[in-house]
């Protein structure tokens, strides 16, 4: 039984950023195996980093959509249908990578800004505790890859 009466809207939320966690983590482990080129050490390394933090976020928001009295996404098809980000198909240029990582870190920001947003309407202060902490590594990581890129 939930400690809170968490509503549908915010286990929705969750699931949401589930789903986009998993598509991510499959974005990042495809990056890592498939990154050439002169900075294909560096990147290697980045995306392994970033891979291994959305498993980690994964397997929190999971957890917190059961402990809330809900049913986390269970299969890779269920994710793919309500993610927002799009999974990668192809085998883009390094640069591309980081562009692509980036667009998704934003996404899954703004995603996670309106669930805490949610949640603390709500009085869920454990959901936007958990969603604060990610957040805090979500935007160093984009401040670091931003800061990676070429200037133009």
């Amino acid at each position: 039984m939930p400690a809170l009466n968490v509503s549908e809207d915010v286990k929705s939320r969750l699931n949401m950023l589930l789903a986009d966690a998993v598509v991510y983590h499959y974005k990042l482990h495809n990056y890592h195996w498939f990154v050439k080129g002169h900075r294909f050490e560096e990147l290697h390394k980045k995306f392994e980093e970033l891979y291994n933090n959305a498993s980690q976020d994964l397997d929190e928001i999971a957890e917190r959509v059961l402990s809330v009295g809900g049913e986390p996404l269970g299969t890779l098809a269920e994710c793919l249908k309500i993610s927002q980000l799009s999974e990668e198909t192809g085998r883009p240029l390094p640069e591309e990578m980081l562009r692509n990582v980036i667009a998704d870190l934003k996404t899954r920001h703004t995603t996670s800004m309106s669930t805490i947003e949610a949640a603390e309407n709500e009085g869920d202060r454990g959901t936007a505790n958990l969603l604060d902490d990610m957040n805090d590594r979500i935007e160093k990581d984009l401040w670091m890859l931003e800061s990676s890129l070429p200037r133009e």
